[in-house]
């Protein structure tokens, strides 16, 4: 970990800063701000002084981010699928619901306790859209261009990976993902992709946006990205 001249702090445990042009924001209750150093390495950080209420630090990867539609939102479920279908937001809130309450990990080092989640259970989708035998991996494509990431079959299948639409008893709000994001208590959340549009059955896992620039594919807490 270093410091620069105004007192910022990068290091592996810092999200990426600037990537080509891939670069990386901060929400902090206020405009979404460029964070910009030339001088940064691929696995630049953020900034971590600034913390919003409740403990949560959002981050993003685009100027702005995306905007919830109800009448016009669909999520749509393809690939190697016997039966490929897309959902409105009321399809996608009259199926089973399911309620968790787990921590959130962050790979920069902090956590908030205590979330409670509902919403439906990945398997749940993955099934109802009945993969073909080679399906092996699932390919979550986020309404923020050109977030992504994939989970191994078995990864997703779990019974607490969740696409939650409410957060502490609330409707998502829009920094957390509204109106679908993915949950994965296990794994950093980096994994977690927010604004999910598109869930696309896949041969292999694919490296997402952030393992394109430096992450670990499988992010378990505690057990990858160095620490």
């Amino acid at each position: 970990m270093r410091s620069t001249s105004d007192g910022r702090l990068f290091g592996r445990a810092g999200f990426i800063g600037v990537v080509g042009a891939g670069i990386a924001t901060l929400f902090a209750g206020r405009p979404v701000q460029r964070v910009v150093d030339a001088a940064a390495s691929p696995l630049s950080g953020l900034t971590n002084g600034i913390a919003p209420a409740g403990g949560w630090r959002i981050y993003t990867i685009a100027p702005t981010m995306p905007t919830f539609e109800r009448a016009s939102w669909k999520l749509e479920v393809d690939g190697l699928v016997r039966q490929p279908y897309a959902l409105d937001y009321e399809q996608l809130r009259a199926l089973p619901r399911v309620e968790q309450v787990s921590t959130f990990h962050c790979v920069t080092g902090w956590t908030v306790k205590n979330v409670h989640w509902a919403g439906v259970r990945v398997q749940d989708i993955v099934r109802r859209a009945q993969p073909l035998p080679d399906a092996s991996a699932l390919r979550f494509v986020s309404a923020e261009i050109p977030y992504e990431d994939s989970l191994s079959i078995q990864q997703a299948m779990l019974p607490d990976v969740l696409l939650a639409y409410e957060m502490d008893g609330e409707p998502l709000p829009r920094p957390h993902g509204a109106p679908l994001r993915l949950v994965i208590p296990d794994m950093y959340g980096y994994k977690n992709v927010k604004w999910v549009r598109r869930i696309e059955l896949t041969r292999s896992v694919e490296p997402g946006y952030w393992e394109l620039n430096g992450y670990d594919t499988n992010a378990w807490v505690g057990r990858s990205n160095g620490l």
